[in-house]
């Protein structure tokens, strides 16, 4: 079934829609949070707590065009909640570990203007990103959004972790002067 039709069945308060839901992104919304959290079950408790916020946030939201980054996104915030909630330390510390890198290249969002400006900053981010190769982007996605280690990403892609290493360096660096070019004070 469509996404379009999916989202038809959220609106007309079906409960139809989860099941379509599940049967169409169910394993990759259970992976994604599976590789935050590292245990199955807590991992399916996530997907259902998506599927329920889902459930909540449509309507107002009718994501028609974007129906699986707006899971992604929801079961990304549940399972980075669950690892807090649990006080996974081995996970935490790679969660610290990704902020630290990726605060040395984004603007503190501590003022009213800051957050004012969140949706210039992300079509900004996301400027950057068309602008890099599939194979740089791809990495890049797969460490700071995934949050998937460097040994995963270098045998996803068949390359050595120290060019996986460097590739995110350079991607990080880039990320802060296209930033800085944008206007945003780091």
């Amino acid at each position: 079934m469509d996404d379009n039709r999916i989202v038809d069945l959220y609106l007309q308060r079906d409960e139809d829609a989860i099941r379509q839901t599940m049967e169409k992104y169910g394993s990759r919304l259970r992976a994604l949070s599976y590789g935050m959290v590292g245990d199955r079950g807590t991992a399916e408790e996530c997907e259902n707590d998506t599927y329920r916020e889902a459930w909540n946030s449509i309507p107002p939201h009718e994501p028609r065009t974007y129906l699986y980054p707006f899971l992604a996104r929801i079961i990304r915030h549940i399972s980075l909640n669950c690892c807090r909630d649990r006080s996974r330390l081995r996970r935490s510390a790679l969660i610290c570990e990704l902020s630290k890198e990726m605060e040395q290249c984004l603007p503190a969002p501590d003022d009213a203007a800051c957050r004012l400006d969140a949706m210039a900053l992300n079509a900004a981010i996301n400027g950057f990103l068309s602008g890099l190769d599939a194979e740089k982007r791809n990495i890049f996605i797969r460490r700071y959004w995934y949050l998937d280690p460097v040994a995963d990403i270098s045998a996803r892609y068949g390359l050595s972790q120290s060019k996986v290493k460097t590739t995110l360096f350079r991607c990080r660096s880039g990320l802060r002067k296209h930033l800085e070019k944008e206007g945003y004070v780091l």
